[in-house]
């Protein structure tokens, strides 16, 4: 049996990954709802029919090409600290690292495409890609997805379109999205009217880890609320569009803030860099908050040398269960704590202060 930890790429690599407006956009995802016929949904079917479908559904989809040499695991089998850092990844859902017998996960070895079994659907699969690429990552999933489709009987209706069992995700069963990066709107006081416009176009703006969840570090989840009515390349053109517009104005505010601010910006930033490299205890959350502002130092070659890719990897190994799998010893919040700071300061004790430049001396 594979060992999750020794399959998943490792934080620094995960993190080196480069795509377009990758300042901004961090990641791109497209997940498909799926479901086969004659069997109960999830929520509604008994332990032993999740089982069976288990059953049918694992060895179809570890059978693709595009998951050869995957990870393929029931949930049962994996330990809360296993199933905490699949979702610190990205790679599963908070309600599916909540569930154990009759269900489970395929994952590929460049974790670019990762398959939920027996979640809220029967399958929801979903391919993962870094920057703005949300075109490239429905390509993807829509060749699995037609792939699969040869294998198992799915659930179809000619008017409905794909059956599913919440009715938000009726029809195409596609749900589009990025994460994104904005500090700029957020300083600037521009994200709420941003968001509300979002909103109005009918698009979902949330936090980190989804639906429910806070905008920690500065980052937010932008996708598609509806998927009946509309096709998929529809439906992944209009996100597109939308995101190419936060993207402009995420840059345009940060362009405003160090014309008109730049005080306030320099201010933000060098505390941010001071506290993260002195600390000797500090919250998951109040570290990615700072971390997000340190991301925007570097953005804006305050830190001359460093790499963007050390900020993210610290987002990631910072956070609680990536953290605790570094030690055997199980901790408590306080400790993480302590060892976060301790490593946070040992990995910043090369990267020199902010450097200011005078707004007299910058260049556009």
């Amino acid at each position: 049996m594979k060992d999750i930890h020794t399959f998943l790429c490792s934080p620094a690599e995960s993190t080196r990954r480069h795509g377009p407006h990758d300042r901004i956009v961090m990641s791109s995802r497209v997940r498909l709802a799926r479901n086969i016929r004659d069997a109960s949904f999830p929520g509604w079917a008994k332990k032993p029919e999740r089982v069976r479908v288990l059953e049918i559904i694992q060895p179809a989809v570890s059978s693709l090409p595009e998951m050869a040499d995957s990870f393929s695991e029931a949930m049962d089998n994996l330990g809360a600290l296993d199933k905490q850092i699949l979702v610190e990844r990205h790679l599963i859902s908070r309600e599916h690292a909540a569930k154990n017998i009759g269900s489970g996960l395929v994952v590929n070895r460049t974790e670019t495409f990762s398959v939920m079994i027996n979640e809220e659907d029967h399958l929801r699969m979903q391919a993962l890609r870094p920057g703005l690429q949300v075109r490239q990552a429905w390509n993807a999933i829509d060749t699995l997805d037609s792939e699969l489709e040869q294998k198992l009987n799915y659930a179809f209706d000619n008017e409905l379109g794909y059956l599913t069992a919440c009715p938000t995700n009726l029809g195409t069963g596609i749900r589009v999205s990025a994460m994104l990066h904005l500090p700029g709107l957020v300083l600037g006081e521009q994200i709420n009217p941003i968001i509300q416009s979002v909103n109005k176009l009918g698009l979902a703006v949330r936090g980190l880890y989804g639906e429910g969840t806070e905008a920690l570090g500065n980052v937010f989840q932008v996708s598609n609320q509806m998927t009946l009515g509309e096709s998929e390349a529809a439906i992944v053109e209009r996100l597109e569009k939308v995101l190419l517009q936060i993207i402009e104005h995420e840059e345009n505010a940060r362009q405003s803030l160090l014309e008109k601010k730049p005080k306030v910006v320099f201010n933000h930033i060098g505390r941010a860099y001071g506290i993260l490299a002195n600390a000797h205890s500090i919250s998951s959350k109040e570290t990615m908050n700072l971390l997000s502002l340190m991301r925007l130092g570097v953005d804006m070659e305050l830190f001359p040398g460093t790499e963007r890719s050390l900020v993210d990897e610290l987002f990631l190994t910072t956070q609680p269960a990536h953290l605790q799998k570094q030690l055997s010893d199980k901790l408590s919040a306080e400790e993480r704590d302590l060892i976060r700071a301790d490593m946070v300061r040992e990995r910043l004790k090369n990267v020199s202060r902010p450097l200011i430049k005078p707004p007299a001396s910058s260049t556009n």
